[in-house]
């Protein structure tokens, strides 16, 4: 029987984990709530214990028809007669523990890398345990996490094995469980379950907190992105469908959460009433609880970061995440300091965002580049070509499985297949403050109204901002930055009004779109 990774438990005997319990009676009921495997791990007790409790949870996991995989302990293992073994790093290696094991024996070893990954592979481990995924209470040096990033990094390296099962460890609950599966994921490989200790084995009912792991892990995430299939003439395909996507937003009256840079609040809020959208100005991260419900979309704009920022934020996409409602993510400034350096690691592991949108500079950081330094929030000197340019909103929407948007004289806005540059706007946007994180409002009210291709609403979206922002400069009576703004909302509002009443002319040959081959 093909062994079963997707529900892998590993057990905790501390006090504060077990709480006087019965270590066995916990694992019996984890196993009624769907646990498919078990690892017994004890790093303290003396061999002749572990052997008496591994023959214990052995008799119970027999039971259930699942394999007791013993931590480290080759010697308890062929003692009690258990299904195999899990390895670190620093235990036995695999080749010898093949030669103390029985021939059927189940052996997994921990990775972190791709080296180690590799090497296991070739050593003949039946499955990875790959990570640690996130900061637990006994794991906290996040130089040692390697995220969801890390992890699709290992299984795209081991692809060529598909044989060898894949389990991520660390850090794992029942409100990232789903990101996690989906996330990890590699054009080619993914995760074959999840490793979980203290959410099981800390629950206060550890057969019902199997069972919701069991249904997660089988439920597609909410906000899981289907691709499209690519068409001949990708461009002006999507073109053709900007116009009913620009009329559908305004039908819809979407609502957009702005947690936003306070200098730009104002004009932000003006830019989503004249498209016909609802704006919400709240930093309050446990306002997101209710406001999610309204089934709008939530943008985190870190232009003006504070101490409680971060902490706000998380709140704020764990409830838009766990609705499924659209979450965008600019990366204001991102690489000015350390500080929003390791704002943007730890948003990007905190959650997922449907659309990280940023200059140059800002995605760059998002991707992970050390050699990024800003100045303030300006992107900077480019140090990339176009077609760099469109390989990296390309990979990092592939790696994060989302929609990326880089913003430029030229935009570039990819789904990790299709990449597509927009060359509309005008040299007046990039005078003005807040233009550029309007353009994550509008992303988030086109995001809400039309979910089943993301691209095709940020780009709708886009088209309706840049073509506004053309004809408001157009206009005679606009001198400069002063002028322009009111102007800019008018044509806002106008287009608005227009598309309300089935006048397409505002787009009718003014779209400057083409596909870019990556």
């Amino acid at each position: 029987m093909p062994l079963d990774l997707s529900l892998y438990l590993v057990t905790d005997s501390t006090a504060a984990i077990l709480k006087e319990r019965d270590l066995g009676t916990v694992v019996e009921e984890a196993l009624k709530g769907g646990v498919t495997v078990v690892q017994y791990r004890d790093k303290t007790s003396d061999t002749g214990v572990q052997v008496e409790t591994a023959r214990k949870l052995h008799s119970i996991t027999q039971k259930y028809g699942v394999p007791l995989l013993i931590n480290d302990r080759v010697d308890v293992a062929v003692a009690i007669g258990a299904e195999g073994v899990h390895l670190g790093q620093d235990d036995m290696n695999i080749k010898d523990a093949k030669k103390l094991l029985p021939p059927n024996a189940i052996i997994g070893i921990s990775t972190s890398s791709i080296e180690e990954a590799k090497k296991a592979v070739a050593d003949g481990a039946d499955y990875l345990g790959v990570g640690t995924m996130f900061a637990t209470p006994t794991k906290t040096n996040t130089k040692s996490m390697i995220g969801t990033a890390g992890t699709q990094a290992i299984l795209n390296a081991i692809s060529d094995s598909p044989s060898v099962g894949t389990v991520s460890i660390g850090g794992i609950n029942h409100t990232n469980v789903q990101r996690v599966m989906y996330q990890s994921h590699s054009p080619k490989k993914g995760l074959d379950g999840v490793a979980i200790v203290s959410a099981i084995m800390a629950a206060d009912d550890p057969k019902a907190a199997a069972e919701e792991f069991a249904k997660l892990i089988k439920t597609p995430a909410p906000f899981a992105l289907t691709l499209n299939a690519p068409r001949a003439n990708e461009a002006e395909a999507l073109l053709e469908e900007v116009p009913r996507i620009v009329r559908k937003m305004v039908e819809v009256h979407p609502l957009v959460h702005n947690m936003i840079n306070f200098v730009v609040a104002n004009f932000v809020a003006n830019v989503a009433l004249s498209i016909g959208a609802s704006p919400i100005m709240s930093p309050y991260g446990d306002e997101a609880t209710d406001l999610c419900q309204f089934d709008g979309a939530l943008l985190i704009n870190m232009g003006t970061l504070t101490s409680e920022s971060i902490s706000n934020y998380l709140k704020a996409i764990k409830a838009y995440n766990q609705r499924g409602n659209p979450v965008i993510y600019d990366p204001v400034g991102a690489g000015a300091t350390h500080i929003r350096r390791n704002t943007v690691r730890d948003l990007m592991r905190g959650g997922y965002f449907d659309l990280i949108k940023g200059n140059e500079g800002e995605i760059r950081q998002a991707w992970g580049s050390s050699a990024v330094q800003q100045r303030g929030v300006d992107s900077g000197p480019s140090t990339l070509d176009n077609q760099q340019k469109a390989t990296l909103a390309r990979d990092l929407a592939r790696r994060e499985r989302n929609i990326v948007l880089l913003t430029g004289a030229t935009d570039y806005l990819s789904d990790g297949e299709r990449v597509i540059a927009v060359e509309n706007g005008h040299p007046l946007l990039g005078q003005v403050t807040g233009t550029g994180c309007a353009i994550g409002t509008i992303s988030g009210c086109f995001l809400t109204s039309h979910r089943s291709d993301r691209l095709l609403a940020v780009l709708s979206g886009i088209l309706m901002y840049e073509i506004a922002a053309e004809n408001a400069a157009s206009k005679e009576y606009v001198r400069g930055p002063g002028s322009f703004v009111p102007t800019f909302l008018d044509e806002l509002y106008a287009i608005r009004t227009a598309a309300a009443k089935g006048d397409d002319s505002w787009f009718v040959g003014r779209a400057k779109v083409r596909e870019v081959k990556v």
